[in-house]
């Protein structure tokens, strides 16, 4: 794959991974919101408890999507021959944590590396989200006097 390939597909790839991101904490601040009048008559534990639930099972869900689409993404690409391994070095890859015992060939680094931009700003955007829900739940406390 020639570097304008890399960089074109690397970044389609990296777009619809941040587009899951959004659409998924999008979903997640309309369950919130429309159950918000039921989380006002909880107990403040539980409040809280509900809302971290929901927010840190969404957030997982759509990382582990978008580690599925990368290690699709380098099966199409030809660069992985099994899922077993695919999914291990997107994990690895998406996670920034790069053990190097599956490395891809020249023709396909910077493509991967792409994959380690997504989970740097799919994390990043997941803690926001995270404290922000949070801030939230904090607001309806003092509101409610406690």
């Amino acid at each position: 794959m020639t570097l304008f390939q890399q960089l074109l597909l690397g970044s389609l790839y990296l777009g619809i991974c941040l587009a899951v991101e959004a659409g998924l904490l999008v979903f997640c601040v309309h369950i919130l919101r429309h159950r918000l009048d039921a989380l006002k008559r909880i107990w403040r534990f539980w409040r809280m408890a509900a809302v971290l639930a929901v927010a840190i099972g969404l957030i997982v869900f759509a990382h582990t999507v978008q580690v599925w689409i990368w290690a699709s993404a380098v099966i199409m690409a030809g660069a992985i021959g099994d899922w077993n391994t695919a999914v291990y070095f997107s994990l690895a890859t998406y996670t920034t944590l790069g053990y190097g015992d599956v490395v891809l060939g020249e023709g396909m680094r910077i493509f991967a590396a792409f994959g380690a931009v997504t989970g740097l700003f799919a994390f990043g955007i997941s803690t926001a989200f995270l404290v922000a829900a949070l801030r939230e739940v904090f607001a309806l406390d003092r509101e409610n006097g406690r």
